[in-house]
């Protein structure tokens, strides 16, 4: 999904909202999770990122992705920023949340690319939070360097099918992909 910078905020705040626990996740620090999300760099790159110091992340149009902004995704959370559908196809940096899961204002604008006509302000369909940008990697981790490690094995990104634009990383491959990107958890 393509991303966009986004200064417009709703106001309704979900920071108050204590995330659901996923049953048999482990956590690396008291109520930090990972995660990795997907962008294109042609429509939303790391670099853009770090320029921005801040982003939304908006425009998730599928239900499970939405699930996890709306519900599991909170403030203090560890994001791996994921270049798809690029040359290299890799991890380029690391990211955190900012603020947690709140209404997706792009879905009630009809001129987004990512309006919904269906998705109504007093009921919303889709989410988004905000990341603000952490660390780059010394160098892109690419698919074929994180098939090559043993730790990432069932890493979700790794699996056949596995096209979730927002996904869950245990610690253990957050700490493996740190390691590999020559980055440290340093917030």
């Amino acid at each position: 999904m393509p991303r966009r910078a986004s200064t417009a905020r709703t106001p309704t705040a979900r920071a108050d909202r204590q995330p659901r626990g996923r049953p048999g996740a482990a956590r690396a620090a008291p109520g930090r999770r990972y995660w990795l999300f997907k962008s294109e760099p042609t429509s939303y790159s790391f670099e853009q990122l770090q320029r921005d110091g801040r982003t939304s992340w908006n425009g998730v149009r599928n239900y499970q992705a939405r699930n996890l902004l709306r519900s599991e995704i909170a403030v203090g959370d560890g994001v791996l920023f994921y270049h798809s559908n690029a040359e290299p196809m890799a991890i380029v940096g690391i990211a955190r949340v900012v603020r947690g899961g709140y209404p997706d204002d792009a879905a009630f604008d009809p001129a987004s690319p990512y309006h919904d006509p269906d998705s109504d302000p007093s009921a919303p369909t889709w989410y988004m939070v905000d990341i603000a940008c952490v660390q780059a990697f010394a160098g892109p981790v690419t698919r074929e360097q994180l098939k090559a490690v043993p730790e990432l094995a069932s890493m979700l990104l790794l699996q056949r099918g596995s096209r979730l634009s927002v996904q869950p990383v245990t610690p253990a491959e957050w700490r493996a992909i740190l390691r590999l990107g020559g980055a440290s958890e340093s917030w």
